[in-house]
């Protein structure tokens, strides 16, 4: 019997349902007959006992009615946040793009005053790869003879000297760093303008050999290429003396430099169109003569 009642039991809340609202339905019938809806203890009773069931029943579709709204106001919101996030990752490449054009601003302006103050036209040129030798220290460049690049012209950028030339196509170069252990360049202190040659050591130091033994060099002095020797114009800014090594049994004195150019973060450098007479005669017949400029006496830029 019991499972009976259990299996019976939604057919007849539905039946007993169905059986109110037909006696509520009545009663009205009559009452409207009479001209007073609201007369009587029944329709009343029945009244009250029909809202709260008519509540229930009417819940489920209120749910859904009002969930249907969540989520279609959740897919806007879903949709806002999606080109939000397209703004606000298009704001950040724009703001990446306006910091790099006031670098390369802040780099043209200082290569701009270096080129008044050397008189040398100047061509820039992006750094494209590195020297796979182990033996070398130097770089690849994207301008070569076409672009009126030549061998045994400087290599700058807008903090100091970076190289020279050493080699060319008609679209690319390469370019021996000053860190190389072939490298020398002829050199001064700016403050005592004592002499001597600035070699690299293969690897990351660069060392002064003055040619005077006690000249005066200190910690903290910049060091600029001297003009002689043919590679360089003088007054281009090669480093800061960071270490004065004790006198020894050395017949010179040296000290080490550390390079005004950071040699790991190279991108983009400039060739001077400069050729001095000495390293004209040494690459003589290589392409036409470039456009050169006197080396003028100035001082280092920035100094």
């Amino acid at each position: 019997m019991r499972e009976l009642l259990e299996r019976l039991r939604v057919p007849l809340l539905v039946v007993l349902l169905a059986a109110l609202s037909l006696l509520v339905f009545a009663s009205d019938r009559r009452a409207m007959a009479r001209g007073a809806l609201d007369d009587g203890f029944l329709p009343g009773f029945l009244l009250e006992l029909a809202a709260p069931v008519q509540k229930v029943l009417s819940l489920p579709a209120e749910l859904a009615r009002s969930g249907w709204g969540r989520y279609v106001a959740l897919l806007d919101v879903r949709g806002d946040n999606e080109r939000l996030r397209e703004r606000v990752a298009l704001l950040e490449e724009e703001n990446l793009q306006f910091r790099e054009a006031l670098v390369e601003s802040g780099r043209l302006q200082r290569i701009a005053e270096m080129r008044t103050d050397f008189e040398a036209p100047m061509r820039p040129t992006q750094v494209v790869g590195q020297d796979v030798s182990p033996w070398f220290r130097s770089v690849l460049v994207d301008r070569g003879g076409a672009d009126g690049v030549r061998s045994g012209m400087p290599v700058v950028t807008e903090a100091g000297v970076v190289g020279l030339v050493t080699a060319t196509s008609p679209h690319a170069g390469r370019a021996m760093l000053l860190l190389d252990a072939q490298s020398a360049v002829d050199a001064l202190v700016q403050r005592s303008r004592a002499r001597g040659i600035v070699r690299g050591d293969g690897a990351d130091r660069l060392y002064f050999e003055l040619f005077v033994r006690g000249d005066d060099v200190q910690v903290g002095d910049v060091v600029i290429t001297s003009g002689f020797g043919g590679a360089y114009p003088k007054g281009l800014r090669i480093g800061e003396v960071v270490e004065v090594e004790a006198a020894s049994e050395r017949l010179l004195q040296r000290a080490v430099v550390r390079s005004a150019v950071d040699f790991g973060r190279l991108e983009q450098v400039f060739v001077m169109l400069w050729r001095g007479p000495t390293l004209d005669l040494l690459y003589e017949g290589e392409g036409g003569p470039p456009a050169r400029a006197e080396a003028p006496s100035a001082g280092a830029p920035g100094s």
